[in-house]
């Protein structure tokens, strides 16, 4: 179906809020070790892209089961994704040669940048690589004549060219692989302090300083790092509903570690000839070859030692309890009159503990349920779940076993809790739910219901994330709330084929349907010479079908700010577009909520949830979407939401070219949202408004 419309690519712009998350690397205001990390995190970022969204694209390409239309589209865009990569990759290496390292240097802190070893290292790193490194080592001759394919996905191995001299004085040569064991041996190596400098080495360069003795039959050529990043994505609408999804999901996590190779990265100064020697040998089809720097996988960085404290960091801010909800019962007597919203980091993740303990003692409890998406390994919520089962209480946890990378750890968490008591109901072949939301119900001595209470949020149930995560959540006994919760979990445990929801907004059932209304209120609200506003706060902006809503309602006059931290299609500065305006947001917390407001002349329409504006939330998972219904919330989210309008320090504008231009400061004061958020909400804190 034609439209009027332009959007981006959703490849390419995430590709673009990658680019911004590097940008905080080559900030000269930040901490030296802040900006090492966001190194990482680009790179880590960059990986599991690869894995996933390149992965399907090579796909395409390569099983040539599709027409040849959209084979060559595929072909065309992993091209265009490969020139945007190379060009932030240069980027990337520039921050690296001209600022970090150099930066690490005045500091005290030098990172060898080859294997060429410095005298008074010479020693230590020939004993560190025979104590250390050596008994992990396994060397594999490799050989272009015979299909080899054992390469791991996203390891980093050495290739190594060796030969021996013929009789002849011809030389031939053998061509080895090994892989580093940096599960066995640190990424980066620390080396002796000299002259008050400390030293650190990656493990690959303290290999091969080494390799004229690993080989001693042969003379060595050169060496180089590689890496295979293989198809990690996983594809459950084939799962057997007749057969256990357990068992089906542990099935196909097993066959992500064979998945076809999406990308084959290499040091770009490895011969030609060596190259196509590797290539041959592993079969690596058109399309994947991507060069690189030196050093592969530069996620590590997350984990490069500072040695001596010598690269300086941000400290974070503890975060805040609320006064007079930290002793035993407040919690649930606060909201029990009240609702109250809990952001996190700002505020202390252990309120939302608390609640769970206070329900434990509470005699009127009868069920806890919840749904998990992501939990912390050796989660204190599961294990808050798992005392509340083993004091009598009835516990309902729904696993959505089909989170991305979290499979795993979800299937052992779920077992752990199944054999503690708690009722597990697994996930829904053909849908994700991706909500976050719980219920307290409780009960008088006769079964009688009475006043319990939910909670709706942006993010997961994990107490790591929730340091790292800007995410809001809200607690309320607001009785509408409570009740479209049940009618949702009794969905999830097959009891309520078609429930209803007269208060929350749910994907697959209402949220849509209210959505268009929402919009098309400011669009009337806007023609009738009024104020039409609409303010989104999401991480993801792709679905067409919304993003037409969106430029319609910018074409009959409504304003309308967008705070987009990752993927957004919608191109701005255009005719149908020109009342949109996309800030985007990148700084030491990830900002992760999803906010919603309506202006409705005067009497905003304000919800949080679970759900992005993307295809895969709004048409193929369960989202759950709560108005904000208490005024002092909704003034408090409003004016959260204000403050990130106004960040001039850490907020770009997104134009329509996808670039990232920083929002100055140069006629105002200096605002930095997250850092304003925590003074807000401290304010708020101190002033006793929760006592």
């Amino acid at each position: 179906m034609e439209t009027p419309y332009d959007y981006f690519n959703r490849d390419i712009s995430w590709l673009s809020f990658n680019f911004r998350v590097l940008m905080e690397a080559d900030d000269d205001r930040l901490p030296l070790l802040d900006r090492i990390r966001f190194i990482a995190i680009y790179s880590s970022n960059l990986e599991e892209f690869y894995e996933v969204r390149v992965a399907d694209h090579m796909a395409i390409v390569t099983h040539q089961k599709h027409t040849a239309e959209r084979i060559q589209a595929a072909a065309d865009l992993v091209k265009e994704i490969n020139q945007v990569v190379h060009q932030q990759l240069l980027e990337q290496s520039r921050i690296l040669q001209e600022k970090i390292y150099p930066l690490m240097k005045k500091q005290g802190l030098f990172l060898y940048p080859t294997h060429q070893v410095l005298p008074f290292h010479a020693a230590f790193v020939h004993k560190f690589f025979w104590e250390e490194v050596f008994p992990f080592l396994q060397p594999v001759l490799i050989d272009h004549t015979r299909v080899m394919s054992f390469l791991r996905n996203n390891r980093i191995y050495l290739a190594v060219r060796l030969y021996q001299t013929a009789e002849s004085g011809e030389r031939v040569y053998d061509y080895y692989v090994i892989k580093l064991p940096y599960d066995k041996v640190p990424r980066f190596i620390e080396l002796p302090a000299h002259e008050g400098m400390n030293y650190l080495m990656f493990l690959e360069d303290l290999i091969k300083a080494n390799l004229n003795e690993l080989f001693p039959s042969y003379t060595y050529d050169s060496c180089y790092t590689v890496k295979l990043t293989r198809d990690a994505d996983i594809f459950y609408e084939d799962l057997n509903s007749n057969s256990s999804i357990v068992d089906e999901i542990r099935k196909k996590v097993k066959k992500r570690k064979l998945g076809d190779v999406s990308q084959f990265v290499f040091d770009k100064r490895i011969p030609t000839d060596f190259l196509q020697y590797l290539c041959d040998t592993f079969r690596l089809p058109a399309g994947v070859m991507t060069p690189r720097m030196e050093h592969l996988s530069l996620k590590d960085f997350s984990k490069l030692p500072n040695v001596a404290n010598r690269l300086p960091k941000q400290e974070p801010r503890l975060p805040m309890r609320l006064k007079g909800l930290n002793n035993r019962q407040s919690i649930t007597n606060y909201i029990a009159h009240k609702d109250l919203s809990l952001h996190f980091p700002y505020h202390s993740f252990e309120h939302l503990i608390h609640l769970l303990y206070e329900a434990i003692h509470d005699p009127f409890t009868s069920e806890i349920k919840m749904t998990q998406y992501r939990v912390a390994e050796n989660s204190v919520v599961i294990n808050t779940l798992i005392a509340a089962a083993q004091q009598g209480k009835k516990v309902t946890v729904f696993v959505e076993l089909k989170a991305r990378f979290d499979e795993e750890n979800n299937l052992i968490t779920s077992e752990l809790m199944r054999g503690s008591g708690i009722n597990i109901q697994y996930s829904i072949p053909g849908l994700k739910v991706h909500a976050k939301v719980a219920l307290i119900v409780r009960r008088d001595t006769l079964g009688k219901q009475m006043k319990s209470y939910a909670y709706v949020g942006t993010g997961n149930f994990n107490e790591e994330t929730a340091k790292l995560y800007s995410d809001v959540g809200l607690l309320t006994s607001n009785k509408g709330i409570v009740n479209d919760l049940q009618e949702l979990f009794l969905h999830l445990e097959r009891k309520n084929k078609n429930p209803t929801f007269s208060t929350l907004l749910v994907a697959q059932f209402n949220l849509l349907d209210n959505l268009h209304l929402l919009i098309h209120h400011e669009m009337m609200l806007a023609q009738s010479g009024k104020k039409g506003r609409i303010l989104l706060k999401l991480n993801s902006l792709q679905d067409p079908s919304m993003i037409d809503e969106l430029y319609r309602a910018s074409q009959a006059g409504v304003e309308i700010d967008l705070i987009v931290r990752g993927i957004c299609c919608l191109r701005p500065n255009q005719s149908y577009s020109k009342n949109i305006r996309i800030t985007r947001i990148v700084d030491h917390f990830l900002e992760h909520a999803r906010v919603y407001y309506f202006g409705n002349d005067g009497a905003p329409k304000i919800y949080i949830g679970s759900a992005d504006w993307m295809k895969r939330n709004l048409y193929r998972r369960i989202e759950v979407v709560t108005p904000i219904l208490d005024t002092d919330v909704q003034q408090e989210i409003v004016q959260l939401l204000q403050i990130q309008l106004q960040d001039n320090q850490k907020a770009c504008w997104v134009d329509e070219h996808l670039n990232n231009k920083y929002k100055t400061a140069a006629q105002s004061t200096p605002v930095r949202a997250q850092e304003a958020i925590y003074a807000y909400l401290k304010a708020k804190n101190d002033s006793g408004f929760y006592q």
